[in-house]
C-alpha cells in the first residue's frame, strides 16, 4: 500500500492510468481500436507530437512559454523541404540546415527576451509571426513537392509489425531529454531558473545563458517535429505547424507541468501526447466532428490545471 501510495503521487502515475482505461473503454465500444492500423496511425502522430510537446515542456520548466513553435517547426519543415528541391542538397544536408535554423530561431528568442527584458509571451508572440512570414515569403504560399525516394520511404517505413521508423528519433529524443533534465547540470540549472530565478542567479548559475540555452532547445526540437512532418507528409507544406500551440500546451499540462515553472516531466509528457493521441483518433473512429479535438483539448487542459492545483493543495495542507 505504502508503494501504491508513493506511485499515486508521481507525476506520470495518473496520465497512465487515464491512458490504460482510455484504451480500455475505446476498445469496448470499437474492435478496431487496436487493430495495426490504427496503431500505426496512433504512434505516426505520437511520433511528431512528443516532440511538438518538449519543444514547450523545455520552455514552461524555465516559468516562461513559446508561441512560436509551430512557427519554427514550419520554417523548419519548408527549409528542409526547399533546401532538397531547390537547392539540390542531399537529405542529411538538408536535415543539418533545418535543425540549424530552428536552433537559431531558438535562440534568437532566448537572446530578445535575456537583452529586452521584454517577457516570453511578447517576444515569441512577435517572432511567431516574422518566422511565419519568412515561410510564406519564401514559399509564396506554395509547398515543395520535391522530396526524395528516400526521405519518403522513411517517412512510410515501418521498424516491425506497426511501429513505424518515424517513432525511433522521437524516442531518441525521449531518452535524452529525459537524462538531461534529471542527470545534467544543464537540466538543474533549467528547473532551477524555473523554480527561482534569483535564488538561481545567487547560487552561481548563469540565468541569461540558460534561458537561451532552454529556447534553443525548444528551437531545435520543434525543427525536429517539422522535419518528420516532412518525411510523413511526402512534402514541405507551408501549413505545417499552424495548429501545434494548444497541442504544445496540452501535453506538458497534462503530465502535471506547472506552468509558473520549476516543475516538469519528460515521461509524463509523453503520456498526455498519448492521451491526446487516443482522443483524437476515438473522434475519428466514433465519426465525431474533428474540429472537436480543439474543444476536447482546451477542457483537458482546464482538467489538468485544476487538478494540479488540488493536488498541490493537498500537498502543502491546503496552506
Amino acid at each position: 500500500m505504502t508503494n501504491l501510495a508513493r506511485l499515486s503521487r508521481t507525476d506520470w502515475f495518473g496520465p497512465l492510468l487515464a491512458t490504460i482505461l482510455a484504451v480500455l473503454l475505446i476498445q469496448s465500444l470499437s474492435a478496431n481500436f487496436l487493430s495495426a492500423y490504427n496503431i500505426q496511425i496512433l504512434l505516426l502522430a505520437i511520433a511528431v507530437n512528443a516532440l511538438v510537446a518538449y519543444s514547450q515542456m523545455i520552455i514552461i520548466a524555465i516559468g516562461q512559454m513559446n508561441l512560436s513553435v509551430g512557427a519554427i517547426g514550419g520554417l523548419a519543415a519548408i527549409s528542409f523541404a526547399g533546401a532538397m528541391e531547390v537547392w539540390g542538397l542531399p537529405a542529411p544536408l538538408a536535415l543539418t540546415f533545418a535543425l540549424l535554423i530552428g536552433l537559431g530561431c531558438g535562440a534568437l528568442n532566448g537572446v530578445l527576451i535575456r537583452i529586452t527584458g521584454i517577457s516570453a509571451f511578447v517576444i515569441t508572440l512577435a517572432t511567431l509571426s516574422i518566422f511565419k512570414g519568412i515561410n510564406l515569403g519564401i514559399t509564396e504560399a506554395q509547398p515543395f513537392y520535391g522530396i526524395p525516394e528516400g526521405v519518403k520511404r522513411f517517412g512510410g517505413a515501418v521498424l516491425v509489425g506497426p511501429v513505424p521508423w518515424l517513432l525511433v528519433p522521437t524516442l531518441l529524443v525521449t531518452a535524452i531529454l529525459w537524462f538531461t533534465l534529471r542527470r545534467l547540470p544543464v537540466g538543474r540549472f533549467i528547473l532551477a531558473v524555473g523554480s527561482n530565478d534569483h535564488a538561481a542567479g545567487l547560487s552561481g548559475i548563469s540565468v541569461g545563458r540558460t534561458v537561451i540555452i532552454a529556447h534553443a532547445i525548444s528551437g531545435l526540437l520543434a525543427a525536429i517535429a517539422g522535419v518528420l512532418v516532412v518525411a510523413r507528409l511526402q512534402i514541405g507544406q507551408p501549413s505545417i505547424g499552424d495548429d501545434w500551440l494548444i497541442l504544445s500546451f496540452a501535453a506538458p499540462v497534462i503530465g502535471g507541468a506547472i506552468l509558473a515553472g520549476g516543475h516538469v516531466s519528460t515521461t509524463a509528457t509523453f503520456l498526455g501526447v498519448v492521451i491526446v493521441a487516443i482522443i483524437t483518433q476515438a473522434l475519428v473512429l466514433f465519426s465525431i466532428d474533428p474540429f472537436l479535438v480543439q474543444v476536447v483539448l482546451g477542457v483537458l487542459i482546464l482538467a489538468a490545471v485544476g487538478l494540479n492545483k488540488l493536488r498541490a493543495g493537498a500537498a502543502t495542507g491546503g496552506r
